[in-house]
């Protein structure tokens, strides 16, 4: 704790780049899986396609995705952002075309026959109902990538990895404790938000 509040600027500065690698990853990843999920949860090939290639890029070893991006891309922020879009698709994807194939079909068809086309019924009926369990694999990919952002330090990514391994190789025990405990500390929140916003969206199509 000394330790921590002597040196809690280097403690802010690397949460605020473990933030910011994390929310430009999810950001990234919840966009792109948007729009496959939508397309291919009507589209059952495509979806098997999808969720094949996304749950094969979620099995690579951490380390080793990191690795294989630096010819590529090189070390630094890029390589984690990258690497952490990764992981993210398969759970969101999942997420969303999950959440729009379990709405109701006689509601569908009931929209239809208000004389809405399929645009408006993907914006007012499948996506908000589709919506509490969009938030629950977004809930899960939060909490998955602010967890693996810490192995990012490895590629010069920054974040509280960098107290870590900075601790591990110092033999500083309290700079390994400050690292890991924020980063708890910030994936336990994010869950809590997140799990109240989904029991808010919950609540609003039971009422």
């Amino acid at each position: 704790m000394t330790w921590f509040l002597r040196n809690w600027p280097d403690v802010a500065h690397a949460l605020g780049e473990h933030i910011a690698i994390s929310l430009a990853a999810l950001t990234i990843a919840f966009a792109l899986s948007l729009v496959i999920g939508i397309v291919a949860a009507r589209r059952a090939r495509l979806y098997a396609a999808v969720m094949t290639v996304s749950g094969f890029l979620y099995t690579i070893p951490t380390l080793a995705f990191l690795a294989f991006l630096i010819p590529v891309v090189g070390l630094g922020r890029t390589n984690a952002i990258i690497t952490m879009v990764a992981f993210s698709l398969m759970i969101l994807i999942r997420s969303v075309a999950t959440g729009i194939r379990e709405v109701p079909a006689d509601v569908i068809d009931a929209a239809r026959g208000m004389g809405m086309n399929a645009a408006q019924i993907m914006r007012r009926i499948e996506l908000p109902l589709a919506l509490p369990l969009i938030v629950a694999g977004l809930r899960v990919s939060a909490v998955t990538v602010i967890s693996v952002t810490v192995v990012a330090a490895y590629v010069n990514a920054g974040g509280l990895g960098t107290l870590i391994f900075n601790g591990i190789s110092n033999d500083h025990p309290a700079k390994i404790w400050a690292g890991a405990l924020t980063a708890c500390a910030l994936a336990v929140s994010v869950d809590l938000l997140l799990a109240w916003l989904e029991r808010q969206l919950l609540r609003q199509h039971a009422g």
